[in-house]
């Protein structure tokens, strides 16, 4: 039954696990944890093992001895089911913060009761400003979280680490609810697309699993982006200017070239939405002698990812012909694929998240993110893994903000997971 109070929790259990969400996000949200793209080890960054030996810590007090992070930073653990025959179900949320916007001496505040206002930060002049903000005009009354102005909150994903701690710890609290099974993982690198290849599925046990990473309050995800890696890098000539007559091959004037050439008023990020795919410039280092252009290419549908990353292609081969001493490389990898192809394959283990969140007082809504998970890998690697809001907005930049009342109902839904569960599949 939701229950109305002056803060607007949708039931008594998210009531009651919000203290407990919000002290978790503040202490996760100060120990930095940015990922490295730059670095192959797993995983990228130490903060992520300081943060994960603090979980196995934390794992341990509450009742789950067998707690640990291995080699490569994953933290398991298992909290035994009550109910003979249950499946095994997986929560999962990621260590790692995006390294496209800094997470170092994060100092979290609490805006308690939002008046429906602008909310402006003590540092770096950043303002939530609710006109450019719809999802924030409509947590009157919420408790906000937010950074200081001059990091990011880190709520991506340490929102869906309370949330599954919080979660796991009322359950292991409250014996005489019925659960299954429920492992947690805590992954790396999730931010740079490499963590989830190296998990240890097998080893998890679980027939299937749920990350904490999305964003809006009643909102799941069964559909993702398909994504791709290319880098153009470009190699020129370069000689002293003064005695650059005939000789130079500018680099770095080719690549702007490239840059300028690309579609500007479509197949980018700020000119797509909804199922519209687009090429990302994210990165562009260059000097004279060499200019590498980095991008990230979506799209929901394989073959227009495809023609995305054709289309990048040509556009450099075509600029760099016209100067035949410069020489082009060009680099592509897949990054993560659509859930969805993997997903539809396993109708109950959706049907399972659209019922938790039914229970905690939402109409679910099933929305495709532009953007990725670590389910994306992990089921196409065949644990089937959809995604559940935590709660956060305006991930990956200084605005960043959480309501603590929805990640306190975003937590009872984990609870209400691990119930579902122990029910016969329906039909």
């Amino acid at each position: 039954m939701t229950k109305t109070t002056s803060a607007p929790y949708t039931s008594e259990l998210a009531e009651a696990l919000a203290p407990d969400v919000l002290e978790r996000l503040v202490r996760y949200a100060r120990i930095g944890t940015q990922s490295d793209r730059a670095h192959e080890r797993s995983p990228s960054t130490p903060g992520q093992l300081e943060l994960g030996q603090l979980l196995v810590d934390e794992l341990r007090a509450i009742g789950l001895t067998d707690a640990a992070q291995d080699g490569n930073g994953f933290v398991t653990a298992t909290l035994p089911g009550n109910v003979p025959g249950a499946p095994v179900i997986g929560l999962l949320a990621h260590l790692d913060t995006t390294p496209d916007e800094t997470g170092a001496g994060v100092e979290p505040l609490v805006h308690r009761a939002y008046d429906g206002g602008t909310i402006e930060l003590p540092r770096g002049g950043t303002v939530l400003d609710p006109e450019r903000m719809p999802e924030l005009t409509a947590k009157l009354g919420h408790d906000i979280v937010t950074a200081s102005g001059d990091t990011l909150l880190g709520a991506d994903d340490k929102a869906g680490i309370a949330e599954v701690m919080a979660a796991v710890a009322y359950l292991a609290s409250h014996p005489d609810v019925l659960r299954a099974t429920v492992r947690v993982a805590f992954t790396p690198d999730e931010e740079i697309g490499k963590g989830a290849f190296l998990f240890d599925i097998d080893g998890f046990g679980a027939e299937c699993a749920y990350t904490f990473d999305g964003s809006e309050a009643g909102e799941f995800t069964d559909e993702t982006f398909s994504a791709a890696s290319a880098d153009v890098t470009i190699h020129g000539i370069e000689v002293h200017p003064g005695m650059a007559t005939g000789k130079l091959v500018n680099a770095a004037r080719l690549a702007g070239r490239v840059l300028a050439a690309l579609p500007q008023d479509r197949l980018t990020p700020e000119s797509t939405s909804e199922r519209e795919g687009f090429i990302h410039v994210h990165a562009v280092e260059a000097t004279a002698g060499r200019a590498t252009i980095r991008t990230i290419v979506r799209d929901f549908d394989d073959d227009l990812l495809a023609q995305h990353v054709a289309l990048l292609r040509r556009t450099a081969e075509e600029i760099v012909a016209t100067e035949p001493r410069a020489r082009l490389e060009f680099k592509t990898e897949d990054q993560y694929p659509n859930m969805r192809t993997y997903l539809d394959e396993h109708p109950r283990v959706s049907a399972a998240a659209e019922e938790a969140i039914r229970r905690e007082g939402f109409e679910p809504r099933r929305v495709p993110v532009r953007g990725g998970t670590d389910g994306s890998i992990l089921s196409a690697r065949g644990l089937p893994t959809p995604n559940i809001f935590t709660g956060g907005h305006e991930y990956h930049s200084r605005r960043e903000w959480a309501s603590v009342q929805d990640m306190a109902s975003a937590a009872a839904v984990a609870v209400r997971l691990a119930g579902v569960w122990t029910e016969p599949a329906p039909g």
